[in-house]
């Protein structure tokens, strides 16, 4: 019996591995999180939770006890100073589990030659990997390398279909020649299962990918398997700068996450060594092209397990109990329910937003979505991850869902740009239907930020209430 811990397990990558190993009847897992209530609906009983983070030694002391194998796929991207975070969390992850006797470290970075690379995200993973491997003489590691990771959900498969669904022409920059070897997301997957396994010892730089091909042609081979005619013109006059808005725009990711992704294009993520075929010969990596097939199937057929915006980032260090209860403004609607209308009206709740839209004036949240794109947030087009159904830590538009408590409540909080923090609440109490959306402002701009929304709460908020409960009505067992 193998004991594992497992980071970075409410993440894109770890979201996924986690389900691989809970499969696996081979394996003890811990998992380290900061929020264990993300991971309701993904673990099942025999699972251990140790609640805290790589900056906090107690908790990573705990979490270190007994374990044979430690996944670190943490990063900081998105945060204040996340290139010294990184650093910081590495070194004490690499000590704790040497301190604790941690047979092996597996650790999933970037692609690319740290001294050419432009990209202080890519050079960040790579630092990551150097300091998480520093100590061979006392700990195993197995750091693998991936560029362009293409399954449902992630950052750049999202960005190659949005753009590919959007736009018939697009005026690219010359970025869009730069050579890169993308893998899916199974095969990534599938080394990071296999490297618990092997007896492998020492540091192991492993490269994976599939064939190496340039963006352009990633995306031209996205529209083929979409079975769309693209044009595509790269010219020499788009900064960094501009490619990012342009991002912005077309795709769910927000302007400073397009800008990361955006310097980090420019130079090529292409492999340099044979470490994947010779340490790991059975895996053969599939094409890019079936790739990008299945992950739309996984699209079409609503089994996205994870996204690129599932990680919580900043809005979990919000104390959501004080903002609410310290809201100085609030806009709170009532309305009567029939006890067999509870469900249904339940279910509504939970389908509310992305391509279900927000049950009236549908207009009105396009022009908030606009404008939070114009100020460089996340706008309308993150969507959600499945129409009917909302866990804790899932992006809903310009929202991250906070709390679920089946048939009772649902709570979302703001994560478009405004002077303060907001909150919407949907609560089922006594045969009751209780929306409130709560707003603590910051400084005097926001104070005139909701002064200025009254007029359009009042028209929104309420034909929200009534809409939800009529199309629920309509729904419920008669």
């Amino acid at each position: 019996m193998q004991h594992i811990l497992l980071t970075g397990a409410t993440g894109y990558i770890g979201r996924r591995l986690l389900k691989r190993l809970l499969s696996t009847t081979d394996v003890r897992l811990r998992l380290l999180v900061r929020h264990s209530e993300t991971l309701k609906h993904d673990i099942k009983e025999g699972v251990e939770i140790v609640t805290g983070s790589t900056f906090e030694p107690e908790a990573l002391r705990k979490a270190m006890e007994g374990i044979d194998v430690a996944y670190y796929l943490i990063h900081s991207l998105g945060q204040d100073d996340y290139a010294q975070k990184d650093r910081r969390s590495a070194i004490a992850f690499r000590d704790a589990a040497i301190a604790a006797g941690v047979k092996k470290i597996i650790y999933l970075g970037g692609l690319g030659v740290k001294n050419e690379l432009t990209s202080e995200h890519l050079r960040s993973r790579i630092e990551t990997g150097e300091l998480l491997s520093a100590r061979s003489d006392a700990i195993d590691v197995i750091w693998f390398r991936a560029g362009v990771i293409i399954g449902s959900g992630s950052a750049s498969f999202e960005i190659i279909r949005n753009l590919i669904e959007k736009l018939p022409i697009m005026i690219t920059p010359r970025w869009v020649r730069t050579m890169a070897q993308p893998i899916g997301v199974e095969d990534v997957l599938h080394y990071l299962d296999e490297a618990r396994l092997t007896c492998i010892r020492g540091t192991h730089v492993v490269d994976i990918g599939a064939e190496a091909m340039c963006y352009q042609s990633m995306m031209l081979a996205c529209a083929q398997a979409m079975g769309l005619h693209r044009l595509i013109v790269p010219v020499p006059f788009l900064s960094i700068g501009l490619s990012s808005y342009w991002l912005n725009f077309f795709t769910p990711v927000p302007f400073s996450v397009a800008k990361s992704l955006i310097e980090g294009l420019r130079s090529e993520v292409i492999i340099q060594n044979d470490h994947a075929h010779t340490l790991f010969p059975d895996i053969h990596p599939m094409s890019f092209a079936q790739a990008v097939t299945n992950a739309l199937e996984e699209v079409e057929q609503r089994q996205i397990l994870s996204r690129w915006s599932d990680r919580g980032g900043d809005v979990w260090a919000t104390d959501h109990a004080y903002s609410i209860a310290n809201a100085v403004y609030m806009d709170r609607r009532e309305a009567a329910i029939a006890p067999q209308e509870a469900q249904a009206v339940f279910e509504r709740i939970c389908a509310i937003g992305g391509e279900n839209g927000w049950f009236g004036y549908d207009w009105l949240w396009e022009i908030r979505g606009f404008l939070d794109k114009i100020m460089g947030g996340v706008g309308l087009n993150r969507g959600r991850r499945l129409p009917c159904s909302l866990r804790v830590g899932d992006s809903l538009d310009f929202w991250k869902v906070v709390d679920v408590q089946p048939q009772r409540r649902v709570l979302l909080f703001a994560q478009m740009k405004v002077p303060g923090k907001a909150y919407l609440e949907f609560r089922i109490e006594q045969n009751r239907l209780i929306q409130s959306a709560y707003f603590l402002p910051k400084g005097v701009w926001g104070r005139i930020y909701w002064s200025l929304l009254i007029p359009i709460h009042a028209l929104v908020f309420a034909d929200m209430l009534k809409s939800i409960i009529r199309e629920a009505r309509h729904a419920a067992p008669r």
